[in-house]
């Protein structure tokens, strides 16, 4: 898979630009603050459905405008894509993939992209709220109709913490709260699913991380991931321990037991990474992560992602840096960030593209 041409419209600090891709390298170049991840942010929104970066969408409009567009030509297998996305300050999003409308969310079938940023740091050491969406962007990509079940119980949790809080401030008894086992018939149905996509992710992935992992980093720890979750992989059981808690729940006014509770626990050597890896050990397994979660979708669907290193050379040591270079460019295309070129391999320095001030300003 490749994005071949990159057409941006009010996007980010972009009032309009225009950019064609090569198969391989492609290097963005520029100093700090031009554009070069705004650039692949847009690339980045097509995969997902949203930004790396922001929650807001308006975040990505340029100051003043209304809307921003992002069009994208995407080759995979022999197969042409034209994608239009248009993102809109009051309204809806829209979107089509040559020239009809499709759902925002079945964006992923068209194109398959894997982002490392230094963001991803946060993957090994931040709360489990980062890890649980890797984990679904992932899933989604790969079967995009999970997007609209992780709609669904996004709604249900919203739904039925309102009803806690309510109970809780009227201080209703558990057996007065018949409203909220409608909402937890729901709650199980979507939360089996979800539990059940994820561990099942999570044993794929396993070892792809591991080997991943022994490659970035040049060495022979052990990379290990597992799914923790207070999901019973039983809906009779899931009930059985919602009308345990119940009482906490009103208590406390929040949803106790799902998926929402998920955490993906990263080991190496058996400890747990977010308290005991050190700082290049931390990029590692981050780096770990992406690169297996782009080998799981290379197996699953017969081609290759699109791969974004976005700005991460200069953050690595000159080993890593290498050891990245030499799995990057294995996939059909990568996109690479980099304030300095020197920063970056040469094997990743085919094609290069150069940002200023929000402009193309020349390619090479």
């Amino acid at each position: 898979m490749r994005v071949s041409r990159l057409a941006l419209t009010d996007f980010r600090n972009y009032r309009a630009a225009d950019v064609v891709f090569e198969s391989g390298a492609n290097l963005l170049v520029g100093r700090n603050g031009q554009g070069k991840t705004n650039m692949v942010e847009s690339l980045v929104w097509i995969a997902t459905g949203s930004s790396h970066r922001v929650s807001t969408d308006v975040a990505l409009i340029r100051a003043g405008e209304q809307r921003a567009i992002v069009r994208c030509s995407v080759t995979n297998d022999e197969r042409a894509f034209q994608l239009d996305v248009e993102l809109n300050a009051r309204g809806a999003n829209r979107a089509q993939a040559n020239g009809q409308n499709v759902r925002i969310r079945d964006l992923p079938r068209y194109l398959q992209a894997v982002l490392f940023s230094p963001e991803d740091l946060q993957l090994v050491r931040a709360d489990p709220s980062g890890r649980r969406r890797f984990l679904d962007e992932l899933a989604v990509m790969r079967a995009p109709r999970l997007a609209g079940v992780h709609s669904d119980l996004d709604r249900v949790l919203k739904q039925r913490n309102s009803l806690l809080k309510s109970a809780r401030a009227a201080r209703l008894r558990p057996d007065d709260l018949t409203t909220l086992e409608v909402w937890d018939g729901r709650l199980i149905e979507l939360g089996l699913e979800v539990m059940r996509t994820r561990r099942a992710l999570v044993a794929e992935l396993a070892p792809h991380v591991d080997a991943a992992y022994r490659l970035v980093a040049g060495d022979e720890h052990e990379a290990r991931i597992a799914l923790v979750t207070n999901v019973p992989d039983d809906a009779d059981a899931f009930r059985a321990l919602l009308a345990e808690r119940r009482r906490d729940e009103l208590d406390r006014g929040v949803s106790l037991v799902g998926p929402h509770r998920d955490d993906l626990e990263l080991h190496l050597n058996d400890l747990l990474a977010r308290h005991y890896a050190s700082h290049g050990e931390s990029w590692s397994f981050a780096l770990a992560l992406k690169l297996a979660s782009a080998e799981l979708l290379r197996d699953g669907s017969g081609g290759d992602p699109v791969m974004i290193l976005d700005d991460v050379f200069a953050e690595l040591d000159a080993g890593r840096r290498q050891r990245l270079a030499e799995a990057a460019g294995g996939f059909e295309q990568v996109l690479i960030t980099a304030a300095v070129e020197d920063d970056v391999p040469d094997a990743l320095r085919d094609h290069r593209i150069r940002i200023v001030g929000g402009e193309v300003v020349d390619d090479a």
